[in-house]
């Protein structure tokens, strides 16, 4: 099943067990058993620390795996077959539960460490989900830090009855000792948070404390690391929070075209733009919002962030780099299903919805790659365009059209998505040219309608266009002195990663220049600078 290459990796990595594991597969007659004891076959083959044995009575779900650290109650599981994005996930269970230690910074293990009481999570996965493995692997390592803490990853596609009773119609989808507790993309962090409630005050108390920065940059996008690496590489107190590092790039699954690079996917991007933002010194405060900005009295003066959680930070000059989110319809029933058939990422949540009938709101270039790529798992797809026609590149147009199970409904507006309740059962859309009201009876709606820049907080504080985009110039400078910003959440045309990178990179340069030129007198100036 494995690549020479990639076997020859993966015996690399194994070196680096220090305990011995078991390898404890539960299977049926099923050709997926079959499948999966192959592959562990070929996986324990290749380090003499795994040995593999057959227990079906091991578990109920098969095909299924515990991967066992031996004489030992540390363990994972997966049920099913853990490839494609969830391959490094196996990778992470065989080193952690084997001994080799977790790169976790030494307070976030304490805290996994301390958990009180039975923590029996499971997870429902998609191989094609690239927000899953983050989940997986940090309840993984819970479960192999803290005794009191298991986990199973379960992929969804091959338990449909499971997923059908617990009506699991978004990925990841964590359960609690049997009952929701989370959905969607989460940080070992986040998950941490959700656990032990009183974090967020420690964490508030924390930043409170915190001395004034020259450089704060809020958002972990693209435009926000490289705005934080090129302040700190000038030697100056740099700070930089997020609700989550790598923002949109986090669901953005290929991506092709950022110079230098043939090939990368979002996740992985998003984990290098934190790595190099830590390995050049900027203080990272990962899960905080910022709330409102009290601009400095004067030009020079500290420019105070309120957050969320009830701190505050000061700091001299401000970079905005809040990015985007993906716009909704605002239309009845959108908000009250969403995750319950009203779906954003087709890559993550298509394949729960195999054999059904589903909608595409959106004739861009995202919401044809969505109908062509679900075309090919679902029923029938019926792409919703507002728009008299498709605004997609004609070469994803012409793929469309092929497509014998695929319908397209231009010059229309949905008005309304349906449930029972419990999930989508439809939408209801007006033709445009005659004004007359349609019923379609779908189970899944995915919205492919663009973004929205993420800054809601700011009006009334500093320029906004009407669109809701920061209003800056060609230095990233706002309408507030000290205040720049850059990428998506702003007024640059093209909101793509390299642009993104590029502004955070001109508005960074041009905080320092701020700093240098307003450097009060009786203030020290910015490290490595002399006062003006």
């Amino acid at each position: 099943m494995l690549e020479s290459a990639l076997k020859e990796q993966l015996s690399s990595y194994l070196a680096r067990i220090v305990h011995p594991v078991e390898l404890v597969a539960s299977l049926d007659d099923g050709a997926k058993s079959q499948e999966l004891w192959e592959l562990l076959e070929e996986i324990s083959g290749l380090s003499p620390t795994l040995t593999l044995r057959r227990d079906d009575a091991a578990d109920a779900r098969r095909p299924s795996f515990a991967i066992v650290r031996a004489g030992t109650g540390i363990a994972v599981r997966f049920a099913g077959l853990p490839m494609g994005h969830e391959f490094n996930s196996l990778v992470l269970a065989l080193l952690h539960v084997g001994g080799h230690p977790s790169k976790t910074e030494p307070e976030v293990i304490a805290q996994i460490e301390a958990l009180d009481g039975e923590l029996r999570f499971e997870t429902y996965f998609s191989l094609s989900c690239q927000n899953c493995p983050d989940v997986i692997q940090a309840l993984n390592l819970m479960s192999v830090l803290n005794p009191n803490v298991h986990h199973v990853a379960i992929d969804g596609a091959l338990f449909p009855d499971e997923v059908a009773t617990r009506q699991v119609m978004a990925v990841p989808a964590v359960f609690l000792n049997g009952k929701p507790f989370a959905q969607g993309r989460m940080s070992l962090e986040q998950i941490l948070a959700k656990l032990d409630t009183g974090s967020a005050e420690r964490e508030a108390a924390k930043i409170a404390a915190k001395a004034p920065f020259d450089v704060l940059v809020v958002g972990g996008g693209p435009a926000g690391a490289a705005a934080a690496v090129y302040a700190a590489r000038k030697g100056i107190r740099t700070g930089a929070l997020a609700e989550r590092f790598g923002g949109q790039v986090q669901d953005t699954l290929g991506i092709e075209n950022l110079i230098a690079v043939s090939h990368t996917e979002g996740p992985k991007l998003a984990a290098q733009f934190e790595a190099e933002v830590k390995a050049n010194g900027v203080d990272v405060m990962n899960l905080q919002r910022a709330e409102k900005i009290v601009p400095a009295a004067n030009p020079g003066g500290l420019i105070e962030v309120a957050l969320a959680g009830g701190a505050s930070l000061k700091t001299r000059t401000l970079i905005l780099a809040t990015g985007a989110r993906w716009r909704t319809m605002g239309v009845p029933g959108e908000a009250e299903y969403r995750n319950k058939g009203v779906a954003f990422c087709p890559h993550c949540d298509g394949p729960l919805f195999k054999g059904k009938r589903i909608a595409v709101i959106g004739g861009g270039n995202s919401g044809v790659e969505a109908a062509i790529d679900l075309a090919g798992i679902v029923a029938h797809v019926t792409l919703i365009e507002f728009d008299a026609k498709l605004r997609a590149d004609q070469v994803l147009q012409d793929k469309l059209a092929s497509l014998p199970n695929v319908s397209v409904i231009t010059s229309a507006l949905t008005t309304e998505v349906h449930g029972d309740g419990e999930k989508v059962i439809g939408l209801t859309y007006q033709d445009r040219n005659t004004n007359g009201l349609f019923r379609q009876d779908l189970d899944g709606v995915f919205v492919q309608i663009g973004l929205v820049p993420n800054t809601e907080w700011l009006r009334g504080t500093l320029a906004l266009s009407q669109r809701g985009e920061i209003e800056v110039t060609a230095r990233g400078e706002t309408s507030l002195p000290g205040v720049f910003a850059a990428g998506d959440a702003t007024t640059a045309p093209y909101k793509q990663i390299i642009v993104a990178m590029g502004d955070g990179a001109t508005a960074s340069l041009a905080a320092f220049d701020f700093l240098i030129r307003h450097a009060a007198a009786d203030e020290e100036a910015p490290s490595g600078t002399a006062a003006a």
